[in-house]
């Protein structure tokens, strides 16, 4: 037996073995400001002893959880079997609800029933602070709000409950909680459902503000799950790969953002924004950055310190839920984690209405030249150096179209747009920008001509052969 090092406190519970006061303490934590963990397998001086037969003991646990306290805890608890100096012990995670008070089934909503998390232990709540918590309930929950269209179909959520192996019956629509107390179906329905009026916003910038939009894209009008999916696939699609040269012509690829932070930066968007006021989630794409940003700000209840630690307390818990079944979601607070494992906290940018994360793009010019004169000078693009020669100011997207015809004069405008990933569009105001600045010429027709680079022409004579360094273009596999 070995001994853990954390001690109980007032978010750490330790038990030996599964006992009959499970529900107890998980009713505590719930109640409480803050959450927490319950280790099984763990003595109160925190030796760790283990358990057998961890999967049955953790099906057991959520059963218990699942049918024996109320309101519902799905969406606010996870039980995980975690291996501690060898040995396998049970962490259930436990989030802070926001229907309080939650109390035993069998006990009512009485101090028998009803307890709070204080110091080591669980309390039993008194009859005036359960009146209390009832009565500042909130009412404007997702479950509690009718759906605005009443005849919804939800072929595509069945679908993906399907391909997980879950059991669709006449009962998956109640299971999921998608009814309001008087049977109706309700707002999380109509966010599930094959139709409905909600989409994420996906745009892109030419530069480094919302002067010129480029872009502007909406991934929705179908079940929210779909809509996710869709726009995890563009940002896999946008978030290139870039290979970079050291001072040595040593080369190692690194994506623009990193990809899992990305992918939970917008699964948090998705699963914590606010509904309620029908403002979606909203991606933007700058020349030195990719923004995702949800409404709500912080979960009422929840501080920055709590946040950045990752505790977890679900803004729409039925929507939490239905993505942890369909393995969008791990385990509660996990995003986080992974997020601040690759970046800083000022990647996050919180107000009382939204939450913003901003990461920087990797590999832009900007980021990437650090080093000695000499070495910066080697990593420059051909396209960049022109642009310093001559004062021209450009943004990431510039600089890829320009080096585009650096490499070939006479390359098209689909070429261009298949090498950068820029939509053809947005590839002809950016070559009408030069043209008005005096940088472009056009010679001859689009079939046979050429590109005619440079205020004059001894100004084009940079050679094509520097090194291409943007992460906007796409290299041969």
């Amino acid at each position: 037996m070995t001994t853990f090092m954390p001690y109980e406190n007032e978010t750490t519970e330790f038990k030996r073995q599964l006992t009959d006061s499970l529900e107890k303490e998980v009713v505590a934590f719930l109640n409480s400001g803050r959450g927490g963990d319950i280790y099984i397998g763990v003595e109160d001086d925190g030796t760790i002893v283990g358990v057998q037969n961890p999967d049955k003991l953790q099906l057991a646990i959520i059963d218990r959880i699942r049918s024996n306290i109320l309101p519902t805890t799905l969406g606010f608890f996870d039980v995980v079997t975690t291996e501690l100096q060898g040995l396998p012990v049970i962490r259930i995670i436990v989030a802070r609800g926001t229907e309080k008070p939650y109390y035993i089934k069998k006990y009512g909503l009485s101090p028998a029933g009803a307890y709070i998390r204080v110091g080591t232990g669980a309390q039993p709540l008194t009859t005036e602070m359960i009146d209390r918590l009832y009565a500042s309930r909130t009412r404007n929950s997702l479950r509690n709000i009718p759906s605005p269209r009443l005849n919804l179909s939800f072929n595509q959520l069945k679908i993906y409950y399907d391909e997980k192996g879950f059991t669709v019956n006449d009962s998956f629509l109640e299971n999921l909680d998608l009814y309001t107390p008087d049977g109706r179906l309700n707002y999380v329905a109509y966010l599930m459902a094959d139709q409905n009026s909600v989409s994420i916003k996906v745009a892109k910038y030419a530069g480094t503000d919302k002067v010129e939009l480029m872009e502007n894209e909406e991934y929705g009008y179908c079940s929210l799950i779909k809509a996710t999916h869709r726009v995890l696939d563009k940002l896999e699609i946008e978030n290139r790969t870039f290979t970079k040269i050291s001072g040595r012509a040593e080369r190692f690829q690194k994506r623009m953002v990193d990809a899992r932070a990305l992918r939970e930066a917008l699964i948090n968007a998705v699963v914590h924004n606010d509904f309620t006021r029908e403002v979606p989630p909203v991606i933007e794409f700058y020349s030195d950055r990719l923004s995702i940003t949800s409404y709500g700000g912080l979960v009422e209840g929840l501080s920055m310190e709590e946040f950045f630690a990752g505790r977890s307390m679900p803004r729409n818990r039925e929507i939490m839920r239905i993505y942890r079944d369909l393995d969008l979601v791990e385990q509660l607070g996990s995003g986080m984690n992974r997020i601040l494992s690759a970046y800083s906290p000022d990647v996050f940018k919180i107000s009382d209405n939204f939450l913003e994360v901003c990461f920087p793009i990797e590999g832009t010019l900007e980021s990437s030249n650090k080093g000695t004169p000499d070495e910066i000078s080697e990593k420059m693009t051909a396209a960049q150096k022109w642009g310093e020669k001559y004062g021209e100011k450009w943004g990431e997207n510039e600089k890829a179209v320009m080096e585009c015809m650096v490499q070939d004069r006479k390359v098209s405008i689909s070429a261009i747009s298949d090498k950068t990933g820029l939509s053809t569009s947005g590839v002809e105001k950016i070559l009408s920008r030069f043209k008005k600045r005096g940088i472009l010429r056009r010679i001859g027709p689009a079939k046979g001509g050429y590109w005619e680079i440079g205020k004059t022409q001894k100004e084009s004579a940079f050679s094509p052969q520097l090194p291409l360094l943007s992460p906007y273009i796409r290299r041969p596999q």
